[in-house]
């Protein structure tokens, strides 16, 4: 994804072949194991471990984004994990969360410096097992395996103690091909398109859309209903039940840009701004690079329309969010050990009476 200043591109949820997913072909996607970008000095159990729980998150999402004007990153990509127990979820807190950056250059070990063939026979000994043990279950380093048929790898006790007890304990030192683990989440690719912008738009029919909006929103007002997001075809329940807490023109900004692409579940804007859900709980301070010390900026956020997509059962007790917002080193500096973390702000509107997310 290469992002042109003043430009956003918004992304979408699309099912396609499980191989378009893997590393060779530099995807973007979510859920699933990661497609791990460096192959070899993959993150450890101990790196994306909840701050609540202490258990090992699981992955959510991975961006491609390389840099046009460096060479050191060539190859691009932003990976975010979040822990599955929705109790560590709790309101405006990024603790449950975990963001890594890996680039390469277009020489490297890992891959060839010739665009992929898009094929499903092309170069399958281009994966992680090639280079080092990744978890069974989740993706992860994987410094231990089964003591009995010692045949697969775990990340951690607790993803050992998982398998077993789902199919493992059946299936151990057979050649066998399991389901995906109902720890992950469903697997999609990501598809990006570039946003239209009023200024696409001709000046008589910008600002008759702006004059209607307007007019929209002080209607919602009189009947206490500002902020809902109205779409004949699509009605988000969620950014409904938001709207219950907020009647602030951020919010309204907010619902009426996603209006125009109710789907869409990424926008990316590096260097740009957020877009914020409420003009409550915004990031006041962003954290340097941990690696070099540079300034970190605004690259994409994920938008609460991917939960629609996360396939949870209780949808009561279950993850949150109302944006997550995703800040990267602006130098995208060089990844010494494979993965830099990155910084990650989890903005929700929070019921000013019960003081919960909504």
């Amino acid at each position: 994804m290469e992002n042109k200043i003043g430009r956003i591109d918004i992304g979408f949820i699309e099912d396609c072949e499980e191989w378009r997913l893997a590393s060779r072909f530099f995807p973007s996607k979510v859920g699933g194991k990661p497609a791990w970008l460096n192959l070899k000095d993959i993150p450890r159990k101990e790196d994306v471990e909840c701050q609540f729980c202490k258990q090992p998150c699981i992955f959510l999402m991975q961006i491609y984004a390389p840099y046009e004007n460096n060479a050191k990153a060539f190859h691009r990509t932003i990976f975010i994990f979040i822990c599955r127990n929705p109790k560590c979820c709790k309101p405006n807190n990024n603790s449950n969360l975990k963001v890594f950056r890996s680039q390469l250059e277009k020489d490297n070990k890992f891959y060839p410096s010739n665009p992929p063939i898009e094929s499903e026979e092309w170069r399958p000994d281009i994966t992680t097992e090639t280079w080092t043990k990744s978890c069974y279950v989740c993706g992860l380093n994987a410094p231990s395996h089964c003591s009995k048929c010692k045949k697969v790898n775990y990340c951690s006790r607790e993803h050992q103690v998982y398998d077993w007890t789902h199919g493992h304990k059946i299936y151990c030192g057979m050649s066998w091909d399991a389901a995906k683990s109902n720890l992950l989440l469903p697997e999609y690719e990501i598809v990006v398109e570039t946003e239209e912008n009023d200024d696409q738009l001709s000046g008589s029919e910008n600002v008759v859309d702006e004059n209607q909006e307007i007019i929209e929103y002080e209607k919602l007002i009189v009947h206490n209903e500002a902020g809902t997001l109205q779409n004949e075809d699509n009605v988000d329940a969620d950014l409904l039940k938001m709207s219950a807490a907020n009647e602030d023109e951020v919010f309204f900004e907010f619902t009426t840009t996603v209006k125009k692409y109710p789907d869409q579940i990424l926008r990316y804007e590096r260097g740009g701004n957020v877009l914020y859900i409420s003009s409550e709980n915004q990031v006041q301070e962003i954290p340097d690079c941990r690696e070099c010390g540079s300034e970190r900026q605004f690259e994409f956020q994920i938008m609460p329309q991917l939960l629609n997509y996360l396939q949870f059962e209780d949808t009561l007790e279950s993850l949150d969010w109302g944006i997550l917002a995703i800040f990267t080193c602006k130098n995208s500096c060089e990844t010494a050990n494979g993965y830099v973390t990155e910084y990650v702000w989890k903005q929700d509107i929070v019921d000013a009476e019960n003081k919960e997310s909504l």
